[in-house]
């Protein structure tokens, strides 16, 4: 079926037919005035040749200029916020909305012989702008610099700061992460900037003529031509106003789909998309005719070790100690202050602060590159532009290590990994859990004391995740230092890590192992993640009066009366029935399915009741088939006394 072709209302449709006549006449004369068979004649004139020669000569300088002062200052005003800016961002821009003659009375003002610096210029460093070259370079730069400016300031604030933030975690200084992740990732709009920086400063007139003069081989460049010829000889202007359309339209040409900011987020946003057809038809596990892993390196008995310790203050407010090998999963609701905490002990944000010792060393006045901690956000942020295996010997190289050396030893990490058959891909090419392995082995190639996973796990299917965990699982048993692994995935929280630390609103709820989490979860949130029923309530002489309810909670082992408490119960314990059940429960309660999901060969029942807040029961699909259990479906519920545990709160 063809797509249906959207008309455009009468009333737009003229304006805007006008509106294209309006530009296409004035080109369309140029073509038709031009005298075509004296078109090479009056290109290669005398006086047109070294205009021409010139004016190249001019637009090159300019470009260089502004690449080498409208870069930094693009990225200042991408990236920094300072006072004035909203100031400095006006100016950037007032040389495109200046009469260009205004801006060369501006510019004699300024760098002229009687300016504020033209005289200071001659006399002390014998430089003389104005009727000079230079002082066309200046008036060209003047003019167009802004179009660079602007063009990477766009290209510079889509391109997300994460993967700066990554490569500074990974050892980076601040000038290698500009030089070898910002620029080469913002390339596509550098690029576009530089084309129409060029472009502009080859056709720049106004400014020219008014600073820097009218004078043959010195300051007369092909648009001055063009303005002299018109006098004397019209059709030679027409020829040369030819010239300068068609560089113009080249340059539009070459930009149109290519150099545009478009691709550099298409380019960006390929590295966090699962590779289509990749090898192992994205699940991330190795074909068959793949390099196995390579089983996690033994650890020397003498290898450095290195312990945390450190006080957050700030929206996140903690104490955390930690031995060498540990792993910490981080857990809690959004907005608890989990990627605070990470992004504190990284120094990377002003909302907490961390007073972070590692071994012997307080490295909390050290910048990112120098603390010795990796980062892994949720996406990986693989940087794009490099194969897994340079992804891979980033932190490496960041560190020194020689070229040669640092890809031997990513290639090795990658092998660990399972990944190694897929070193020269980038990532783009790569399955997510590909990628997944291949931000792991970066991290743990860089050689870290503090490994800082952010959801590494979260974007990949269940298989895929299984997988990438065991082999997690494998190589964090052999890390000298500390992993804080946040997550709200409760397997991953009991099989990776040796303590949970629970936050809420930036404040720790509770620090316990695995085990004793799952047995005496401290807030309803925990419970539910763990996949627990969990009722706050004061406790009573035989068990909980709930919170907002009018049921009563019997428990085989209450707590001191009047203690709030938390009642936790396992899903499993909970029994459905379709009439009120007699016997031994001492817990019983009408309600209505209100949700069925599976989970793998039972079924998750929801039931909502007037008198104690939604369960969650746990049962067989034969069970629920012989209840026929549907939504909407009235039962009873019952859970015995000695399945409920009560958890002070």
């Amino acid at each position: 079926m063809r797509p249906s072709v959207r008309r455009a209302p009468l009333a737009l449709a003229v304006p805007a037919v006008l509106a294209v006549a309006f530009l296409f006449v004035p080109l369309a004369g140029v073509l038709v005035r031009t005298t075509w068979s004296d078109l090479g004649a009056h290109l290669t004139a005398p006086g047109v040749t070294d205009a021409m020669w010139l004016s190249l000569t001019v637009a090159c300088w300019a470009l260089g200029l502004s690449l080498l002062l409208g870069v930094p200052l693009a990225w200042l005003l991408a990236r920094v916020d300072f006072p004035g800016k909203a100031l400095v961002r006006s100016l950037v821009l007032l040389p495109m909305v200046l009469p260009p003659t205004v801006g060369g009375v501006a510019l004699l003002l300024g760098f002229g012989r009687r300016g504020l610096l033209g005289g200071v210029l001659e006399d002390w460093f014998g430089v003389q702008l104005p009727f000079h070259t230079s002082g066309a370079v200046i008036a060209a730069t003047f003019v167009s610099m802004p179009f660079l400016v602007i063009s990477l300031e766009g290209a510079l604030a889509g391109l997300h700061a994460r993967y700066e933030e990554t490569a500074a975690s990974l050892g980076a200084g601040p000038f290698r992460v500009f030089c070898t992740v910002t620029l080469p990732m913002v390339a596509p709009g550098l690029a576009a900037g530089a084309a129409l920086t060029w472009a502009r400063a080859l056709g720049e007139f106004g400014a020219t003529i008014t600073f820097a003069g009218n004078l043959p081989g010195v300051t007369q460049t092909l648009p001055l031509q063009v303005y002299l010829l018109l006098q004397d000889s019209p059709e030679a202007a027409t020829s040369v106003s030819l010239l300068l359309l068609a560089v113009a339209m080249a340059v539009l040409v070459a930009l149109r789909g290519r150099w545009s900011v478009g691709a550099t987020a298409k380019t960006r946003t390929g590295a966090t998309e699962a590779g289509a057809g990749t090898a192992d038809g994205g699940t991330g596990v190795p074909p068959a005719d793949g390099p196995p892993e390579v089983p996690a390196e033994e650890v020397p008995a003498d290898a450095p070790a290195w312990p945390l310790h450190a006080d957050v203050t700030g929206f996140t407010r903690l104490t955390l100690d930690a031995g060498p090998g540990t792993t910490i999963a981080v857990v809690g609701p959004n907005g608890a202050g989990k990627t605070t905490l990470l992004r504190a002990l990284l120094g990377l944000t002003p909302r907490a602060h961390a007073a972070l010792t590692l071994g012997d060393d307080d490295v909390t006045a050290l910048p990112p590159h120098r603390r010795g901690v990796a980062w892994v956000p949720q996406d990986g942020a693989l940087f794009p532009h490099l194969t897994a295996l340079g992804n891979t010997a980033y932190g490496l190289r960041a560190r020194g290590v020689r070229r040669a050396e640092a890809r031997r030893a990513a290639q090795q990490w990658l092998d660990r990994l399972g990944v190694g058959h897929l070193a020269h891909r980038r990532p783009a090419g790569l399955s997510g859990g590909q990628a997944g392995r291949v931000a792991l082995a970066r991290a743990l190639a860089a050689g870290p004391r503090l490994l800082l996973l952010d959801e590494p796990l979260a974007a990949l299917d269940q298989t895929t995740r299984a997988h990438v965990r065991h082999t997690l699982r494998r190589h964090l048993a052999g890390f000298r230092g500390v992993c804080l692994l946040v997550t709200h995935d409760p397997v991953e929280a009991v099989s990776l890590a040796d303590r949970v630390l629970v936050l809420q609103d930036g404040s720790p709820l509770q620090d316990a192992a695995p085990a004793e989490l799952s047995r005496h979860p401290r807030s309803p949130w925990v419970a539910r993640m763990l996949g627990r029923n969990a009722w706050p309530g004061t406790a009573t002489a035989d068990g909980l009066a709930l919170e907002g309810r009018p049921g009563r909670l019997t428990a085989a082992e209450p707590l001191e009366k009047g203690t709030e408490a938390l009642a936790v119960i396992g899903p499993e314990a909970v029994s459905v029935h379709r009439v009120r059940p007699g016997g031994s429960p001492r817990n019983v309660w009408p309600g209505r399915v209100r949700e069925l999901t599976a989970a793998g060969s039972r079924l998750r029942v929801l039931i909502g009741s007037p008198e104690v807040p939604d369960l969650v029961a746990e049962i067989t699909h034969q069970a629920a088939a012989e209840l026929d259990l549907r939504d909407g479906t009235d039962v009873w519920i019952s859970v015995k006394a000695t399945e409920v545990t009560l958890v002070p709160v």
